[in-house]
């Protein structure tokens, strides 16, 4: 009988951790930096490794994480590891680009991202491309201003999809309908495809 529970036992755990295989194989990671820092002691040096990494699931989701160790592999699954804990979802128009244009900071990291229309592809640069690209986004035009610490950059990024706002949470905090603020877009479209 014992023998028994400890067999049914087993069997959720399995079957939790087939779960959380399915669910980390949804995310995509990019190795974004590796730091390698040295601490010096009696007997010469000793490495470390510092591994900045990106994830997201292509489809909207997106966190980062930073992790460190004395072998990479670890220090990238620990990174990994934070990067699953703090994703943010960031609404897409059209599943492809931003809503409107936004300008993030971080520290003396400035990054500014414009929408782009259909087949721009993804114009930035090495950190804030991968995030981008984890996040599903295939239209934009990004511009990193100040600081391209890869850190600062990534956090700069982060700083800027949070002030992303879509059609629905404007209608919302301005109590009015979604339809009314879209005729509006589209009549300032035309607008601007007529000057």
């Amino acid at each position: 009988m014992a023998d028994e529970e400890r067999r049914g036992g087993r069997g959720p755990r399995r079957e939790r951790d087939n779960n959380r295989e399915e669910r980390d194989s949804e995310f995509v990671d990019r190795l974004v930096h590796i730091n390698r820092v040295a601490k010096v002691v009696k007997g010469g040096r000793r490495f470390g490794f510092a591994a900045l990494v990106v994830v997201g699931d292509q489809k909207g989701r997106v966190g980062f994480g930073h992790g460190k160790a004395r072998e990479v592999p670890e220090a990238i699954r620990k990174a990994t590891e934070a990067a699953k804990r703090s994703l943010v979802r960031v609404p897409l128009r059209e599943g492809r680009t931003l809503h409107h244009d936004v300008i993030g900071r971080h520290g003396a990291g400035r990054v500014i991202l414009r929408s782009a229309p259909a087949g721009t592809g993804i114009i930035a640069g090495g950190p804030m491309r991968a995030v981008f690209e984890t996040l599903g986004m295939h239209d934009v035009v990004a511009k990193s201003q100040g600081s391209s610490n890869p850190y600062n950059m990534v956090r700069a990024t982060f700083d800027a999809l949070k002030h992303e706002d879509s059609p629905r949470t404007v209608a919302a905090r301005r109590s009015i309908k979604v339809s009314t603020l879209q005729s509006r877009r589209q009549g300032v479209d035309a607008d601007a495809v007529d000057a």
